[in-house]
């Protein structure tokens, strides 16, 4: 972390918010047999694996979980990133979507195209009854009209800040910064929604 970030979340708050989440989660959800968790990569695959160990805590059961790679589905790859490919990771999808209630998982919504292509890309793998999203950050700027079902925190930001998530299994410690749109940082890589600024 740079000294000019401030966190806003640390790994104890981080572990507090999902919890609620998945709460929520089966909440909404009661008699999770049609249930399904699909995260978004890189970080919203993580978040998905988490939530997806809370709520087979919660609920005793074990449902899908899925994880999806967007790169190719966005409108706007070649804008984002006109001078390098975008790092594609393989989908795992190892279940029937058709019928289901699924919860795409992200770490933070910003102008709502990533979840714009996870939705297309989804669909491409099946039909599920509906879609629901959960974000553990939401930062506002949307330029889709686009509404999680789930959030973590709410975090209103100027286009000239970024949010920053980290979580242990990639960047060696969960947290949520927030700096200045330029500083790159060690805590956390950039969210796939931001980088759509």
């Amino acid at each position: 972390m740079t000294q000019h970030e401030k966190v806003v979340l640390d790994r104890d708050d981080l572990r507090r918010t999902l919890m609620r989440i998945a709460h929520e989660i089966v909440e909404k959800n009661p008699g999770e047999d049609g249930l399904g968790l699909v995260g978004i990569h890189t970080r919203g695959a993580v978040l998905a694996s988490h939530l997806h160990a809370l709520v087979g805590e919660l609920t005793g059961s074990q449902i899908p979980l899925g994880d999806l790679d967007i790169s190719f589905y966005r409108d706007d790859v070649d804008a984002r990133m006109p001078s390098r490919q975008p790092v594609v990771h393989a989908s795992h999808l190892d279940f029937d979507l058709n019928g289901r209630t699924i919860v795409l998982v992200d770490d933070v919504l910003f102008t709502g195209r990533t979840v714009r292509a996870a939705i297309e890309a989804l669909f491409d793998y099946g039909r599920p009854e509906r879609v629901q999203l959960a974000v553990l950050i939401d930062r506002g700027h949307r330029e889709l009209p686009i509404r999680p079902d789930y959030v973590g925190k709410n975090l209103p930001t100027s286009r000239r800040e970024r949010v920053n998530v980290a979580v242990e299994e990639l960047d060696g410690s969960d947290a949520v910064t927030i700096g200045a749109a330029g500083d790159r940082t060690a805590v956390g890589a950039r969210s796939e929604e931001e980088e759509a600024s």
